[in-house]
């Protein structure tokens, strides 16, 4: 029913994935979170239909859309949210520097753990707060928060904690029981948490299922900023239609008065790609995540070949992220350009000794990239 092998031409379209480097043809980009797949469909369609009204002009986030998200959140996880708690934003990245803004003073702290996606990181100095990093456990093939050492780094200037889950990188989709320690923990010091949970629609082991943060308990909801979007799942980034969920009045005027002349309005693509998202384009994400998966497991029968390689199983996300400690090859990303892949190296994240791989791709494109890790990797050890 859905053609995710199509090889769909992506250069000289001004994408960054595949443009902003200026790279030889010849190379494979797999870095940049989007994928190289055709928008569903009835998203398409949307998108035709704004385009021949022929006026471009300003709008706003109609009522059917956010009633449409509010019964999504009740389908998927019996979270009953209401409509004032739904702030639309241009972007997840620009939610989450408005929630370091939104909350505290300057030079207060934001804590996150590491490796993670690069604004987390560095959204802090935009915010003119100070980061508070703590690492990553790995356990049994998880990344899993290691929460003794979370509670002994907050200090009284510790105001948010910005959490991923699904994790990128490294995949984990957390348990409620984990997320309700880390609620505990937060409470118990009065830190807010920040939790984006952008590729919540990607999980790619059938046995579970994404938990909302905020979900977990009135208390969680209070206490909780949620930046959800359809922009990872159906392949629609670049429209810039964002929701973050904020159930505490006063944390969502500081978060309005944080984004107040700085945030643009949504524009018509971007709602109308949102609505038909969410309202008609189930079947094609089950067959996605159905593709994305057996991707993941080519690659990683693949990288667990190489020796000097590790790859973890992914339990989310089409983003692997490769353990190359072993090789000693301090700038990886530059020494897979040599062998004409493109990919993010791990001090992005602040992990250093890894790189990260985009695998929602088509299965040819992947399994060339794979021949050359082989042969990047092929006399290293």
């Amino acid at each position: 029913m859905f053609n995710f092998d199509e090889n769909i031409i992506r250069r000289n379209t001004d994408s960054t994935k595949w443009d902003f480097n200026k790279d030889p043809e010849s190379v494979i980009p797999m870095p940049v979170a989007d994928m190289d797949f055709r928008c569903p469909e009835p998203i398409i369609k949307a998108m035709l239909e704004v385009a021949e009204h022929g006026v471009m002009g300003y709008s706003f986030v109609p009522q059917e859309l956010k009633d449409l998200f509010t019964q999504r959140m009740k389908d998927l996880y019996n979270w009953q949210i209401k409509e004032e708690w739904q702030v639309w934003i241009p972007g997840l990245v620009p939610g989450i520097t408005t929630s370091y803004k939104a909350i505290g003073q300057s030079g207060d702290e934001v804590m996150t753990t590491v490796p993670v996606y690069g604004p987390f990181h560095l959204a802090p100095t935009w915010a003119d707060r100070k980061l508070v990093s703590v690492p990553l456990l790995l356990e049994d093939e998880r990344w899993i928060m290691d929460f003794e050492a979370i509670e002994k780094a907050i200090t009284p200037r510790t105001k948010v904690f910005m959490l991923c889950n699904p994790y990128n990188p490294g995949g984990t989709v957390f348990r409620p029981e984990e997320l309700q320690k880390l609620v505990e923990i937060c409470q118990k010091h009065q830190i807010v948490i920040c939790s984006d949970e952008i590729h919540c629609d990607l999980i790619l082991e059938e046995h579970l299922r994404h938990t909302p943060t905020a979900s977990l308990s009135p208390e969680a909801e209070q206490m909780t900023i949620t930046l959800m979007a359809p922009s990872k799942t159906f392949n629609i980034a670049g429209l810039g239609c964002s929701v973050a969920i904020i159930p505490n009045k006063a944390l969502r005027d500081k978060f309005n008065a944080a984004k107040a002349g700085v945030f643009p309005e949504l524009n018509r693509f971007g709602i109308r790609a949102a609505y038909a998202a969410y309202k008609e384009c189930e079947p094609w994400r089950q067959a996605l995540v159905k593709y994305l998966k057996i991707n993941h497991d080519l690659l990683y029968d693949a990288v667990n070949a190489i020796p000097g390689l590790k790859m973890n199983k992914l339990e989310a996300t089409y983003l692997a992220w490769i353990d190359a400690r072993e090789t000693g090859i301090e700038n990886l990303a530059e020494h897979l350009l040599k062998f004409g892949l493109r990919v993010v190296d791990g001090p992005v994240f602040k992990g250093q000794g890894f790189f990260r791989v985009n695998f929602g791709c088509t299965r040819a494109t992947l399994e060339e990239g794979i021949k050359r890790i082989q042969e990047a990797f092929a006399t290293e050890i």
